[in-house]
């Protein structure tokens, strides 16, 4: 079974598999065609390494950090320029599709390259969500300043409105913070459905 488990693939297989079409998850003689230029797959290899996440993490990082987080994406910066170099080699040395799966299976074998697919598709959706929130957060800002007041019950999740409405409770008024405060108008004005409160992150959905 351990074996079974750790088994890999080799490049010439890996390689074979492409030819016939294969590797891809299509029939007998049919492959993906290779459409994309340089400019195409280097714009889209740096999409990838960098990410989406600097664009929701850069504020709170400078407000937090100060000045010196011009030097913490300077690092990241070096360390995503890395991570590029390795996957140029991967993909030169395995120039098929599976991305970071495909490579698993031929270093490590097949238990570890299942555990870095569903790692991948884990990554991607978690990514989204962190990134659809905090475009809900400047979306929700660009609306204020534009005198369009979303409601607060239609800005957060239910749980952070239920957590904020507890600590005001809670709290002296001196202690709320217009965070807090914003969260427990959120519990306290939202429309309820069957005694259950309404609150969603609609802009983030």
């Amino acid at each position: 079974m351990a074996n079974g488990l750790l088994r890999k693939k080799s490049i010439p297989a890996i390689l074979k598999e492409a030819e016939l079409g294969l590797s891809d998850g299509h029939g007998h003689g049919e492959r993906l065609k290779k459409v994309l230029g340089v400019r195409d797959l280097t714009f889209m290899g740096i999409a990838a390494v960098i990410g989406a996440g600097i664009f929701s993490s850069i504020g709170k990082a400078s407000y937090d950090g100060g000045p010196g987080v011009i030097f913490l994406y300077i690092f990241t910066a070096i360390a995503c320029g890395f991570a590029a170099l390795c996957y140029a080699e991967f993909a030169s040395t395995v120039p098929v599709s599976g991305s970071a799966y495909t490579y698993s299976y031929v270093a490590f074998g097949e238990i570890f390259a299942w555990i870095i697919g569903w790692d991948l598709l884990m990554e991607y959706a978690i990514g989204n969500i962190a990134v659809a929130i905090s475009w809900s957060d400047y979306f929700t800002g660009l609306m204020g300043n534009a005198g369009l007041h979303i409601p607060a019950w239609l800005t957060m999740d239910y749980s952070t409105a239920h957590s904020g409405f507890l600590e005001a409770s809670a709290a002296s008024g001196t202690a709320l913070t217009p965070a807090l405060m914003e969260q427990s108008s959120a519990w306290t004005t939202a429309p309820h459905i069957f005694g259950i409160p309404v609150i969603m992150d609609l802009p983030a959905l």
